[in-house]
């Protein structure tokens, strides 16, 4: 069925004449005090005979009127909203930022008897069953955020390669002098600068933070007055790297 079909079969159902949706929008647009909201009715008719594609502030006043999912009017139009984190890590950038994290997160929900954890294995054959679980379960309060290393910021490479995804501990600001035993379990940091974002091991001296790269790295270290050109973001407590080229 098309968008336009399904979204008269919705009205329909509720009872509203075009009048109605029309009213409804222009209470909508007063509450958030955008006129974008408002649906006049000879767009609501050419959207619902004609295929006219809503812009997206419409597609939200009748997502609200109609009390639909806005996830599920999108995908009407084929917008796969809730692909947007895996769209998204196929689509290099040359800068390191903070990335937007995903809808839902699909884990393991029952092994199968024979799985060892000690040896190595494809983890897809060791499930028996997947279950998704919302990301807001997980990051109800926005605790961890995440990150992107730009195809351009070779600072930690190669433990870190450009255009890996990195989660964000944002607790976790203060640097590090010590404490670890070997350069994996030294504390990688996301940095915030004037011009962008970088991720590197850090040191800090007064008002003085240095971004220190891996050994190997091409990079040599970078020296920002703390915190007015550089402030830590948090430290990096997860990854997922393409070991592959982009």
């Amino acid at each position: 069925m098309l968008p336009g079909s399904r979204l008269r079969q919705m009205r329909e159902r509720l009872g509203l004449t075009f009048r109605d949706v029309e009213r409804s929008s222009y209470q909508l647009a007063s509450l958030r005090g955008r006129p974008d909201f408002i649906i006049h009715i000879s767009r609501l008719a050419a959207i619902e005979n004609y295929g006219t594609i809503p812009s997206p502030h419409k597609l939200y006043s009748l997502a609200a009127i109609y009390h639909l999912d806005p996830l599920e009017v999108f995908q009407w139009y084929e917008i796969p909203l809730e692909l947007h984190f895996s769209d998204g890590a196929e689509l290099a950038a040359p800068r390191t930022h903070i990335a937007a994290p995903p809808n839902a997160m699909r884990l393991p929900l029952r092994f199968d008897p024979a799985f060892d954890p000690r040896r190595t294995e494809l983890l897809s054959r060791m499930v028996e069953a997947w279950k998704d679980l919302e990301n807001v379960l997980f990051n109800r309060r926005g605790k961890y955020l995440y990150g992107y290393l730009g195809l351009d910021d070779h600072m930690m490479e190669p433990l870190l390669l450009p255009g890996t995804l990195v989660l964000i501990d944002p607790v976790r600001r203060e640097v590090k002098a010590n404490g670890w035993r070997n350069e994996f379990e030294r504390p990688i940091y996301f940095v915030e600068t004037r011009d962008g974002y970088r991720c590197s091991w850090c040191a800090q001296e007064q008002k003085t933070l240095i971004l220190q790269p891996y050994p190997l790295s091409p990079c040599p270290p970078v020296i920002f007055r703390f915190p007015d050109e550089g402030e830590v973001v948090g430290q990096v407590i997860g990854s997922v790297m393409r070991l592959a080229g982009l």
